[in-house]
C-alpha cells in the first residue's frame, strides 16, 4: 500500500500561513488601550454640543493601524477615542470633539470644559 506524502516545504508553508492568519486575526481584535477612571468622566461630543463650553486645548492620539495586516478602521477609531479621553482628563477637559478625520492611526481632538472647573 503506497501513501501520498506532501513535500515538507509545502507543509511548512501551510503551517506558516495558518499561524500568521491566526495571529493576525487574534491581534486584529485586541485592544491594548484601557480607559482610565479620569478618562471615563470625559464625553465625546459634537461642535454644536460644546458651543457654550471653554476650549482648553487639543490632543492628538495615535495608535498602530497595522499589526502584520491593516487593522479594522472601527477598532483603530475606538482606541483613538479612548486615548483622547484619557489625555483630555489630564488637561482639565470633560468633552472631546474630533477636529478632523482619522489618518494613518492618528487623530486630533479639541478638548473642552463644559462643566464646572474641578
Amino acid at each position: 500500500m503506497s501513501r501520498f506524502r506532501v513535500p515538507t516545504p509545502v507543509l511548512r508553508g501551510l503551517r506558516r500561513g495558518a499561524a500568521l492568519a491566526v495571529l493576525a486575526s487574534a491581534l486584529g481584535g485586541c485592544t491594548w488601550i484601557e480607559l482610565t477612571d479620569a478618562g471615563a468622566a470625559v464625553a465625546q461630543g459634537t461642535a454644536s454640543e460644546v458651543a457654550g463650553c471653554e476650549l482648553v486645548g487639543d490632543v492628538t492620539a495615535s495608535t498602530q493601524d497595522r499589526v502584520l495586516l491593516k487593522r479594522g478602521r472601527g477598532k483603530v477609531a475606538e482606541e483613538l477615542i479612548v486615548l483622547a479621553r484619557n489625555e483630555a482628563a489630564t488637561v482639565g477637559g470633560d468633552t472631546i470633539v474630533p477636529r478632523g478625520p482619522m489618518v494613518d492611526g492618528r487623530q486630533t481632538f479639541d478638548v473642552y470644559r463644559c462643566g464646572p472647573a474641578g
